[in-house]
């Protein structure tokens, strides 16, 4: 059970001990998540940076090798259901479980009043197994969303890529722009991401999925100063292709942070600072063949 935002290694752990159980008990294993997430129930009005939405948190659940996904709608009703209703009829009576696995801070039920202790000293008289999974430090650094999130923030990619155990990544679809870049030898997929995305306004080395078809290349994601400072935009430019996307859906992995997005004199400069945006991010690319997030299909 969790939220999973970003599915880091903490989530793993998780994840792998619902998976041990699992066979154990000659039983699927299942993630149960809630949507929309209960901070955005409890403060609808505090802009909320989700590292995945509720389509990329169960792409990327189905690619651990659980059987499938419950996901339950936290609404005013389930805000109000108290830990132990939750445990007898949500657990046990509707989805019948034989153990479950949580993290050492997963709270559930009214006023976060569930907790892993709870679920210990209720699971003898369940007949349930119960596996709470220790905090994640790398280098000291405790694994966590907040954390992810800030590293995104901060432009510290290979940090976030560390925390989550493979590339973070953003989906949409290729809309339209202003091509400018294609009168210069640049044309890019320009893409739409959440208007609440705290990922740092800069240059990235980026590889790209399009079905099973991976694709690296360099991406700008900011507000264009040099041009119109305008709404953020992700601008993804790919090396070695030719072709239209517009209209088709992209996975963009964030491989590694080339520099921050600044304003230049004219566009020559901007032209020759994208040459050397373009050789740093192949340099990057080239550092880490075959890093993408493990996706697995839903439906």
């Amino acid at each position: 059970m969790g939220n999973f935002d970003g599915v880091h290694l903490g989530h793993r752990a998780v994840i792998a001990a619902a998976l041990a159980i699992g066979r154990a008990h000659g039983k699927p294993a299942l993630a149960l998540t809630f949507e929309p997430h209960p901070r955005s129930f409890f403060s609808p009005n505090s802009p909320q940076f989700r590292l995945t939405d509720e389509a990329g948190k169960l792409r990327l659940l189905a690619g651990t090798g659980l059987a499938g996904a419950v996901v339950m709608t936290f609404d005013k009703a389930r805000a109000e259901t108290t830990a132990q209703d939750f445990i007898h009829h949500d657990l046990i009576e509707r989805l019948g479980i034989s153990g479950v696995a949580v993290g050492y801070d997963f709270h559930f039920g009214k006023g976060r009043v569930g907790s892993p202790g709870l679920l210990v000293r209720e699971a003898p008289r369940l007949g349930i197994e119960v596996d709470v999974q220790p905090h994640i430090d790398i280098d000291e650094r405790p694994v966590s969303s907040s954390a992810i999130r800030m590293a995104l923030a901060e432009g510290q990619i290979r940090e976030a890529t560390a925390m989550l155990g493979g590339p973070w990544f953003a989906s949409g679809e290729v809309i339209h722009g202003e091509k400018r870049g294609r009168a210069f030898g640049y044309p890019t997929a320009n893409i739409r991401l959440d208007k609440n995305c705290g990922l740092k306004h800069g240059i990235y080395a980026v590889r790209v999925g399009r079905g099973g078809e991976r694709l690296d290349g360099v991406a700008s994601f900011g507000r264009r100063p040099t041009f119109d400072n305008g709404a953020p935009l992700l601008e993804v430019f790919l090396f070695d292709f030719e072709g239209d996307l517009y209209g088709a859906m992209l996975d963009v992995a964030f491989i590694d942070f080339i520099r921050e997005e600044r304003k230049f004199d004219g566009v020559e400069a901007l032209v020759r600072q994208m040459d050397d945006d373009s050789a740093r991010a192949r340099a990057a690319l080239a550092a880490t063949p075959g890093a993408f997030p493990k996706l697995g299909k839903v439906g």
